[in-house]
């Protein structure tokens, strides 16, 4: 697979992902007031944003943590370039190779909110909808922009049983984290390479190139006559 194949992939995935979370900033009001049910109640669209990883999840909750969390996506996302196309290079599996992009993409994705978007949009609250402004006009500046959230599929909605040691009778959901198409990529990308990960190293081996043909012919058999 060619390394500009995989960078269509990335590059379509990381449009999807803008396209939509764009439409939820400016359409949405954030929180569970403003969700819609898609399908019944296991799956909505339900708008938050946060300041740290994927699935809403929060590490170094203050500006000068932002700021480290930010570059260090920056960083790793420039590195997953190198890596893919090193992938090429040593002819590994095309799904190996698919898996890789699909993280790349979702690193990328999550982190264009992290850096832009509170250059270019106005805060969401629980009463306005967000609106796209001029750039330096925003929320916030440079690397302080919060990753926009909004798929959510509470497929489960019960309480524990009582009988249950320790979480007896306390709340259940599956699923809760609320995501984003970004996040859908790096999830599938790093669980198929964890379940196929043997098939996938097994197949690049056997797609590597033969290297027999650089070693030195068997010598002729010696003349043996006197």
């Amino acid at each position: 697979m060619k390394y500009k194949h995989l960078l269509l992939i990335v590059f379509l995935i990381l449009l999807l992902d803008q396209i939509i979370k764009i439409y939820i900033k400016t359409h949405f009001l954030i929180g569970n007031a403003g969700a819609v049910h898609v399908a019944g109640d296991w799956f909505q669209l339900c708008f938050i944003e946060n300041e740290g990883m994927a699935f809403g999840m929060t590490i170094m909750d203050s500006p000068p943590g932002k700021v480290i969390l930010t570059l260090f996506r920056l960083v790793a996302v420039g590195f997953g370039f190198f890596w893919v196309r090193n992938l090429v290079r040593k002819r590994y599996s095309k799904g190996l190779l698919i898996c890789a992009a699909l993280i790349l993409a979702g690193a990328a994705g999550n982190l264009i909110d992290s850096m832009f978007y509170g250059l270019i949009f106005t805060e969401s609250d629980f009463m306005q909808l967000a609106r796209l402004v001029p750039p330096g006009k925003g929320y916030g500046s440079f690397l302080h922009g919060k990753v926009v959230d909004m798929f959510y599929f509470p497929i489960i909605d019960t309480v524990w049983p009582k009988w249950v040691p320790v979480f007896g009778g306390r709340p259940f959901q599956f699923f809760e984290p609320i995501f984003n198409l970004a996040d859908a990529a790096i999830s599938v990308g790093v669980i198929t390479l964890l379940l196929f990960q043997k098939k996938f190293l097994a197949q690049s081996r056997k797609a590597a190139p033969d290297n027999t043909s650089g070693q030195a012919q068997p010598l002729a058999k010696e003349n043996t006559d006197q």
